[in-house]
């Protein structure tokens, strides 16, 4: 191993989510009777999930109260995190030669954490993890380093012996700027960009099997 600390993305890197991700906003919109932009899901993708639910509130339903908005998606996306997401292939098998050679792994995710706690536990893969960082309780994205930043330090290590796993091109070139070893992570979600990955990060996973 190249590096002596892990610091996973969740969704599209440990977990097979992406293509639900990608259409959330605008089937919960549509599910209103609500047109939406073209972009919107490229919009919401990298917000988190606090942030994109002010997004929704601030340009499509003002007259609604956040927490609303929330409750709406959150029970849209609760079941299929509870019962239904999967793993990526071969990715138990790689966190498991990783605890055999002492690397420790933390999460970093602009996702919910009590979704993501329910789909690690009901996949057997949470014991892996000692902490799970959010972009929400950082007050932060993936465009911006803090979040990596917070995992280094609770680490105890230099960003240059952390390996960073991400699938997100705007996040890998965060994490590589911010001096990590970054591995980008194919999935179905970001073939439009692999040649762009592969520039951007410093390993590239084709499959982890």
């Amino acid at each position: 191993m190249n590096f002596k600390g892990a610091v996973f993305d969740a969704d599209g890197t440990l977990i097979d989510s992406m293509e639900m991700w990608h259409s959330l906003g605008r089937r919960y919109l549509y599910s209103l009777g609500i047109e939406t932009e073209e972009r919107l899901n490229s919009i919401l993708y990298a917000m988190s999930f606090e942030q994109g639910c002010e997004y929704i509130r601030r340009n499509y339903l003002p007259e609604n109260s956040l927490e609303d908005i929330r409750s709406g998606i959150f029970a849209m996306i609760e079941d299929f995190y509870r019962y239904e997401v999967k793993l990526k292939p071969g990715i138990k098998n790689y966190l498991e030669r990783l605890r055999q050679a002492n690397i420790p792994m933390v999460i970093a995710t602009v996702g919910e954490s009590e979704l993501l706690t329910a789909a690690l536990e009901r996949n057997h893969i949470s014991e892996y993890f000692t902490a799970i960082f959010t972009g929400g309780e950082l007050n932060t994205t993936k465009h911006e380093p803090e979040i990596y930043i917070a995992c280094a330090e609770y680490l105890g290590m230099k960003p240059g012996n952390i390996a960073v796993f991400e699938d997100a091109i705007y996040a890998i070139r965060t994490a590589k700027r911010a001096g990590f070893i970054v591995y980008g992570v194919r999935d179905g979600s970001n073939l439009y960009c692999t040649e762009e990955i592969k520039a951007a990060a410093d390993y590239y996973i084709e499959e982890w099997e």
